[in-house]
């Protein structure tokens, strides 16, 4: 296993005040994904700045192909809510073991 950072960025200008009803749905269905994909164990570590201008989410998987796969299922990625970038990502120190 591979720990990946993904770094997500709204893609809509002035994001969250300028979202709508059906965009925030979808970021709630990006939290719950993000969330069961905790409980399993994929995710280490999840979060966003106060503004929210960006999050964070480091992760694993077998690859990059793996990890992009696992991004691209998140549903603010998949509709567009949310732009990811990908780099593999190896942890020096901290209290996040990776498996």
């Amino acid at each position: 296993m591979k720990v990946f950072l993904c770094q997500i960025r709204p893609t809509k200008p002035g994001f969250p005040a300028t979202g709508t009803d059906d965009e925030f749905a979808i970021v709630g269905e990006h939290f719950l994904y993000l969330k069961e994909a905790t409980d399993a164990g994929t995710v280490l570590h999840a979060g966003r700045c106060d503004d929210a201008t960006f999050g964070i989410v480091l992760f694993t998987a077998e690859g990059e192909e793996a990890a992009w796969s696992f991004i691209r299922a998140d549903p603010a990625v998949a509709a567009g809510v949310f732009q990811p970038e990908i780099w593999e990502y190896r942890i020096a120190l901290g209290a996040i073991v990776a498996p």
